[in-house]
């Protein structure tokens, strides 16, 4: 008989489970660990409006729930059969002590510490230390001590993440001439299989092309014209299927992503106001990524002044929209006025959880410094007749603790493609100015 493999015990470090209040249950049948002084720490985040802060009441509540016993002395069976078992472990106590190794005494080397011990005492069970924290990882190994990153929620080969387009080159001439014609073709006379749902077309053949995109309701790839979103016009191909999946009724999830200058804000803001008449409001958001991760409660004046300096890439890209018009335009004035009255509104993301958003375009910038439970906890508020836009540049992370292939906006591509009331592209070609082309292509 082939041999039983040992159970695991994970060893939690605070930062998963501030990234991911549910991590426990996702280890399957091995047991997870839980040092006291991530308990410490955690507590300290208990306090405060942001989804961090939400995560820690939320494990703090679940391990109440499942705490009968004493923690620090018996492992407690995690809910249902498919798990293992928890227990909080104690600090220290081994003859390899991290706080002398290191030279110093931190909470990390505490953590440290005490997978150590508990390595120590079950000599037979692979002990795994489980962090977002790369340095802690690489403490943890410098001590012999296995280390990864949590993955539960983390997307696989980030190179082939879906763009959301294709370009094909055509033999035969003839079926762009028939596109033209009836503004529409069967995907079968392009391809072997069928597109997934909204995906966007550049089809090219000796010269002539054509841009289109699959409809899953008709199994049509149908034409799309040059749009003109509030006098923005896109530049290039994939800037008009932007504005195309942004403006289409169908989609009520959009996802633009693309590098610095690409024009992913401007056309979403453009698009959004190009539609005012079927909402009610435009609201624009962007995650507050603050210096020394100190809350925007620390910065002076009220809740609008706070946030002011994070949104003002939101307010530049309106400016830009406005001055494309006259000063004494209809349009020039239109944006002033929906900001006077409320209908256009910058808003911080903290203040959405626990709302209903009916009847309106939600536009949320920067969005790969999103955990996965932020980007869901957002799309969970839309109600009826609402949109929900987000924007960002998945290579482009300033939030501790997250990258390419663990942030929300990338998660939500992964996941959400092929659905019908979804659309996503994924800009390539920058339009911000030649510098601006230059220093991100040789700098």
């Amino acid at each position: 008989m082939p041999r039983k493999k040992a159970k695991k015990i994970f060893v939690l470090d605070t930062s998963v489970l501030l990234y991911d209040y549910e991590a426990v249950r996702n280890f399957e049948k091995n047991d997870v660990a839980i040092p006291i002084t991530v308990l410490e720490e955690i507590d300290t985040f208990k306090k405060g409006n942001t989804v961090t802060n939400l995560h820690a009441r939320e494990f703090i509540r679940y391990l109440d729930g499942i705490s009968d016993a004493n923690l620090l002395q018996d492992w407690i069976p995690l809910n249902g059969r498919s798990h293992g078992k928890l227990k909080v472990i104690s600090n220290g106590g081994d003859h390899l002590d991290a706080n002398k190794v290191f030279g110093s005494k931190k909470n990390d080397h505490e953590i440290l510490n005490a997978a150590l011990k508990l390595k120590s005492e079950n000599p037979d069970q692979p002990v795994i230390l489980v962090s977002k924290d790369i340095n802690l990882r690489l403490k943890a190994r410098a001590l012999n001590l296995q280390a990864e990153d949590y993955e539960t929620v983390r997307v696989k080969n980030i190179d082939q993440l879906y763009r959301g387009k294709t370009e094909l080159n055509l033999e035969d001439p003839a079926i762009i001439s028939k596109f033209y014609e009836k503004n529409r073709i069967k995907p079968k006379d392009v391809m072997e299989d069928t597109p997934p749902a909204n995906h966007y077309y550049l089809m090219r053949s000796h010269g002539a092309s054509a841009l289109g995109y699959y409809n899953a309701k008709t199994k049509y790839i149908e034409g799309i014209d040059q749009l003109n979103a509030y006098g923005i016009i896109p530049r290039n191909a994939e800037q008009n299927f932007a504005m195309h999946a942004l403006m289409n009724p169908e989609v009520k999830l959009c996802t633009v992503t693309g590098s610095a200058g690409t024009g992913k804000t401007l056309l979403a803001l453009a698009s959004a106001l190009e539609q005012r008449s079927e909402y009610k409001q435009i609201y624009l958001a962007r995650p507050i990524v603050p210096l020394s991760n100190r809350d925007i409660g620390y910065l002076p004046g009220d809740a609008n002044q706070k946030i002011d300096p994070y949104m003002q890439p939101l307010w530049d890209n309106l400016s830009f929209i406005k001055n494309q018009f006259k000063e004494t335009s209809k349009q020039y004035k239109k944006i002033d006025d929906m900001i006077q009255t409320d209908k256009l509104r910058i808003v911080p993301l903290a203040y959405i959880r626990g709302r209903s958003l009916s009847n309106v375009i939600f536009i949320v910038d920067e969005a790969q410094n999103l955990t996965p439970h932020e980007i869901k906890t957002i799309i969970t508020r839309a109600g009826e007749n609402t949109k929900i836009i987000f924007t960002g540049d998945i290579f482009q992370i300033d939030t501790p603790y997250l990258d390419a292939e663990s942030n929300g906006l990338s998660y939500l591509v992964d996941r959400l493609h092929d659905n019908p009331i979804y659309a996503h592209i994924n800009l390539e070609k920058g339009e911000r100015s030649e510098l601006a082309n230059i220093a991100s292509k040789l700098l």
